[in-house]
């Protein structure tokens, strides 16, 4: 029972750190939906995101095998070229991350090339979108982001001999994340409309998610270019260049308000 309740504490810890990605997609992604239904489609979109979520769990627990195994018609080797073998896993991670990093570009080219324009009123200019469509867009992200938390969970819960014990212990872990998923969306979307200009390091930071999801997509799809393997970043570097992105934020906007109170 102690080692039960041990796998789960270190099941939910591990979703909260490799959840804060997710965390700030969410945030970021549900100002595109009208104001007064931002806070219902960050809500709806979690909620219906954790019930899926325990339904990829049990689907990856089933089948986990399928995700894992390369696919014969997308495994190939050009001479010392390129090599590469695809599998189900690789492909979800690889469109996700491709999809981040569009998204991330799109949103700042948006804020870089509006001109004549307060940072509030950028805000009012940026297109939005149906409620609906944002809701499938978290939902769809957060399954893309689910993939590793729930393997890394499986992985955790192999001792635990009963597998319907395990698989409870899982979906308990997902449903306690998700709630503080939740709790915290709401507060980061609060402070990223209180303070917009940390909306452009937000973004920065989805840009390394992606760089990140689509270098270990690589590596799962065991690509090497010119006999290189793709190495994937780990979260200790993910973290290492999110602490550096904070502290040139700061460091620079200080400084900026030291130029203009000399001025």
């Amino acid at each position: 029972m102690l080692e039960i309740i041990f796998t789960l504490v270190m099941l939910v810890l591990l979703q909260a750190v490799l959840g804060f990605d997710n965390l700030l997609y969410i945030s970021l992604e549900s100002k595109k939906a009208p104001e007064a239904d931002q806070k219902k489609v960050r809500k709806n979109g979690i909620l219906i995101a954790i019930i899926l979520r325990i339904v990829l769990l049990f689907v990856l627990v089933s089948i986990i095998d399928l995700f894992q195994e390369p696919f014969s018609f997308l495994s190939a080797e050009i001479t010392d070229v390129v090599k590469f073998a695809f599998n189900g896993h690789s492909i979800i991670v690889l469109l996700g991350g491709g999809f981040i990093i569009y998204t991330a570009i799109k949103e700042i080219w948006h804020m870089i090339s509006t001109k004549g324009m307060e940072v509030s009123d950028m805000a009012t200019d940026r297109s939005t979108k149906s409620s609906k469509a944002v809701i499938f867009s978290i939902v769809l992200m957060n399954l893309v982001f689910s993939f590793d938390s729930i393997l890394a969970a499986i992985g955790l819960t192999s001792e635990i001999e009963n597998t319907t014990t395990a698989f409870i212990v899982m979906a308990i872990a997902i449903v306690i994340s998700g709630l503080l998923m939740l709790i915290m969306a709401d507060k980061i979307s609060i402070f990223l409309s209180k303070n917009r200009m940390y909306e452009v390091l937000g973004l920065f930071i989805l840009f390394i998610v992606g760089i990140m999801l689509v270098t270990e997509g690589g590596h799962l799809a065991h690509i090497k270019i010119f006999g290189e393997e793709i190495v994937p970043m780990s979260k200790t570097t993910f973290y290492f260049v999110l602490a550096i992105l904070i502290i040139v934020d700061v460091v620079q906007g200080r400084y900026q308000k030291k130029l203009m109170i000399g001025k």
